[in-house]
Order: structure tokens, then sequence, then C-alpha cells
């Protein structure tokens, strides 16, 4: 096949790379033969200067035509979007995506610098480690995080960790900063993270531990993975601070107490156990 350029969010193209498609429906949990169904259809439409959101769209179809649980874990990406317009959901997410990794975590903590007091969006502790974290949420994938933010960042935790290196228990304690985007950092961003020593996580960075991977791995998914609920249903469950499918599968009639449709409940339920479990239909 001759090499077909496709046009990013940002406005870049790049050869279209299939192994990219087949990779993002695998993790969804779709089945082989479903993903070469899905591929060969995509490829048979490809025109060159394609934008990966209309592959994205096209694959979506197919997918949701087939399984709708596994749709909703394709559309992870989307589904964090969602989260907004504010950054509040997404800070909540963090801090739990952290709990599930062993952390212990704190969220919207005002803190005492050497020189300012901070307001920290989190704050996540294991062992010796105890990190200040930054969250910079944004309603579009094209909005990356540039250096200026890690460098902003960074400053703010020299003067916090000045402070804390003086309290009491501290003394020993590995203290670091931390960066968290919903979105992409810029090369320059991640460079300098590197040579400072500041964490940075976005969607896919750290490679094969960025949040897509970290959420795959324990079973994290929002509840506006969910294809089962219309946009009214996602504000009302993120209005009562349901963000999380395990929310429901743990505990099924909180639908009911918020007011979710009672002909809905069964079915919504059945899709975030799926979810969860990583099963398709």
């Amino acid at each position: 096949m001759a090499v077909i350029n496709v046009e990013k969010a940002s406005g870049e193209l790049e050869p279209y790379n299939e192994g990219k498609l087949r990779r993002s429906l695998q993790n969804a949990g779709a089945s082989t033969l479903l993903i070469d169904h899905i591929t060969q259809t995509v490829r048979d439409k490809l025109v060159d200067g394609i934008s990966t959101l209309k592959i994205y769209q096209e694959a979506f179809r197919l997918l949701h035509s087939r399984s709708s649980k596994t749709a909703g874990r394709y559309r992870l990406k989307e589904a964090i979007f969602e989260l907004g317009p504010a950054g509040y959901h997404f800070e909540t997410f963090v801090a739990e995506l952290l709990k599930r990794l062993g952390y212990e975590t704190e969220i919207g903590v005002t803190v005492q610098g050497d020189c300012v007091s901070h307001e920290i969006d989190v704050i996540a502790h294991k062992d010796d480690e105890y990190y200040m974290i930054e969250c910079k949420f944004h309603n579009r994938s094209e909005n990356r995080c540039n250096v200026k933010v890690p460098l902003y960042i960074q400053a703010r935790f020299q003067d916090v960790k000045k402070n804390w290196s003086k309290l009491p228990g501290h003394q020993n304690k590995n203290h670091k900063g931390w960066v968290v985007t919903n979105t992409r950092f810029t090369e320059d961003a991640q460079t300098y993270g590197k040579c400072v020593g500041l964490n940075l996580l976005s969607w896919d960075y750290p490679e094969k531990n960025g949040i897509k991977d970290l959420i795959g791995r324990v079973k994290l998914h929002p509840v506006t993975c969910l294809s089962s609920l219309d946009k009214n249903e996602k504000g009302l469950l993120l209005k009562n601070d349901i963000l999380f499918c395990k929310q429901i599968c743990e505990n099924k009639n909180i639908l009911n107490e918020i007011g979710i449709d009672k002909r809905k409940i069964n079915r919504i339920s059945k899709e975030a156990i799926d979810i969860c479990n990583n099963q398709d239909d």
C-alpha cells in the first residue's frame, strides 16, 4: 500500500500507522477477528490527508455496532475529556488512580512553602516518596503542555520542598514534583522534566506507563465511558461525585438514588460491570 499521510489534531501530518489502530482496539478488548475487520474497513476508506479524528470515528462506529462495552473502553480518551470543563473531577480521577497504585492521597491542600503558601492539586505519598502533584486538564486533544508548565511547577515545588524538608519526619523523605495532564507534553517539556527530575505523566507518556496504560492496569474507567448514558445522565453522575464505573459496580442502587431512569439502571449497571471486568459481548 502506498504511503498515506494522516492529519493529527495538532495539524501535523504523519504516515498512517495501522499498528497504532490495532493496539488501541486490542487494549479495548476487541477480538482479533473484529480488529481485522475494522482495520480492513478503515484501510479501504483511507485517502491522503485524512484526519486521525475521522479514522477514530469510523473505528468507533464499527466497534460500537458489534460491542458497546468494547466501544466504551475504546473511547477512553474522549471519556476523560468529558470529565470537564473544569479540572476538579480530573484531580479526583488522578488521586484515585494513584490510590489504586498504592499511594495515599489528598486533594486540594494548601501547604506552606519557604516563601509563600501554595494550593496543591494532589499530594501523594508511598513509603519514603512524597509528591506534590499539579494536574493540567485540557478540553481539546490538540492542547498540549509546553515547557512553561513544568518550569512553573518546578519553581513552586522547590519552594514547597524547602519547607517540607524542615518538617518532623520529613528529613529522610524523597520529595518530588509531578505534573499530570490528560493530553500530551511537548518535547521541550519532556526534556526539561528529565533534566530536573520532575515527574511527567500524560495520556501516553512515559511510554507504556501513561494514563491510558495505568487505567487499564488498575481497571479505573470513568463513567463517561458508558455508551448507555446520555449527556444529561453523565452530568448528573458527575454532579453527584460518581466518577468511576467501579462505584456503580459496588453499589447499583446509587443510580436509583440520584434519579436515573429505572428502566435503564440494569443496562447501565451491566455495561459498567463488563467494562470493569474487561469482558466482551
